[in-house]
């Protein structure tokens, strides 16, 4: 009798095993590809007084290097200075999206997102060196690029830390030459993510000019690295920029001293 029971229990712990081996699935190896493009970006800030100005963002940008056409940014919003090194901005974010691959059936060519976004940057003050810290939250309505697929609610949040370092004179006064690096981390929430909270990491070091009181050019070399749509796949972007700054004080009867120019 023991006998028996001891078969009769080999028996089914086999096929529990070997159940268990048959659902079992190792998991896919990562996947990372490499992407480039040129990024081109024209930001504004036009100040109405000593608390409140327009905030803008104007951007184009280029994939496969500048072969095919990647997307349209146009970023606006109201700028509050809290105090001297504390601004509060809220405003609407209209990006175009082309598709990837526009030749299959019932796909978009080029898909519109909606999106809130609420931004605080603080600086920290140092003699001749700027730091920047850049909060911002961004309330996304998008979809794919099927035709008729429903817009959904994602939300992301950013953070970018910035130093520009001048490198012909102390400050930053017209003629000023100078080296900018941020870094800025994504994260992203909601119903439809399930797996990609971490988004994007980007890192960018370039060269800066004050070419007067109120233009500035910055260009340079953006790295990315995110996830590519599903859990072991991720995307290296290569990525060069190129910026062009305007900032006006309307309400100034006289020119704004070399220290009070500001820096994107």
């Amino acid at each position: 009798m023991k006998t028996l029971i001891l078969a009769v229990t080999c028996v089914i712990l086999s096929g529990a095993f070997q159940s268990s081996s048959a659902q079992y699935q190792p998991p896919p190896r990562k996947e990372l590809r490499s992407t480039n493009g040129v990024w081109f970006g024209i930001y504004t800030k036009y100040h109405f007084n000593e608390k409140w100005a327009y905030y803008g963002e104007y951007h184009l940008r280029r994939k496969e290097g500048i072969q095919k056409m990647g997307q349209i940014y146009l970023r606006v919003g109201a700028t509050y200075k809290v105090a001297k090194y504390l601004d509060l901005t809220v405003g609407f974010v209209n990006p175009y999206y082309w598709a990837p691959n526009p030749e299959e059936p019932n796909m978009d060519k080029v898909v519109p997102q909606y999106r809130g976004w609420q931004q605080a940057v603080l600086a920290t003050p140092f003699d001749h060196i700027k730091v920047m810290h850049q909060f911002r939250l961004e309330q996304r309505f998008r979809r794919d690029y099927r035709h008729d697929a429903p817009f959904k609610l994602t939300h992301r949040f950013r953070y970018k830390i910035t130093a520009y370092l001048p490198l012909n004179h102390k400050d930053f006064g017209p003629g000023t030459l100078f080296m900018a690096l941020y870094n800025e981390i994504f994260i992203q929430a909601g119903k439809s993510v399930v797996y990609n909270h971490f988004e994007d990491n980007r890192a960018f070091i370039g060269l800066g000019y004050n070419l007067n009181r109120s233009i500035q050019l910055q260009s340079g070399y953006m790295y990315s690295f995110r996830h590519d749509g599903a859990p072991h796949r991720y995307e290296n972007r290569n990525i060069i920029r190129f910026n062009i700054i305007h900032h006006l004080d309307f309400h100034l009867e006289r020119q704004p001293k070399a220290r009070d120019i500001p820096i994107h």
